[in-house]
């Protein structure tokens, strides 16, 4: 478990060092690959430490610690939301400037309203990952409800 920022900055870096082993030997060769240090439970001091490690991509599970978080924390720090999020605390959530994708997008509803609140914020778009249901025996937060469709490279989402 890390409690320490040297504990931190030695993780980072065997981690970002297994990535590279990783990323050289793969058929992707030279293509960039984006680490988002898992930053929950974590103190903003301690997220602070990865970041002077060099680390500049967060994910956060709850809308209150990103919230909290992002506002004691250098500006150019990239936020991943990755913890279910409910439709109430789309608002919230959003008023991370830094905020730059959100991971967990479940259902249609959740989708409408983050577009609405972006709209409503004069936001600017950020990236969203649908998570989806591929097997019928799975059971999870996927979307049953959507259906994703690529037309040559644009990606369309639609209700079933």
């Amino acid at each position: 478990m890390i409690k320490s920022a040297h504990d931190i900055v030695a993780s980072l870096k065997g981690v970002v060092a297994g990535i590279e082993r990783a990323r050289a030997a793969s058929l992707f060769g030279q293509k960039s690959v984006n680490l988002v240090a898992v930053s929950k439970t974590k103190s903003a001091e301690l997220i602070k430490e990865a970041y002077d490690a060099g680390q500049r991509c967060f994910g956060e599970n709850y809308v209150d610690e990103i919230v909290s978080k992002h506002t004691l924390l250098p500006k150019d720090i990239s936020w991943h939301f990755i913890g279910h999020l409910q439709s109430n605390k789309c608002k919230t959530l959003l008023s991370v400037p830094n905020l730059e994708v959100i991971e967990t997008v479940d259902s249609v509803k959740l989708a409408i309203k983050l577009n609405k609140t972006i709209e409503k914020l004069q936001r600017s778009k950020i990236r969203v990952f649908i998570q989806m249901r591929t097997c019928l025996l799975y059971t999870s937060d996927a979307a049953d409800d959507l259906l994703c469709v690529d037309l040559g490279g644009r990606r369309i989402i639609k209700k079933k």
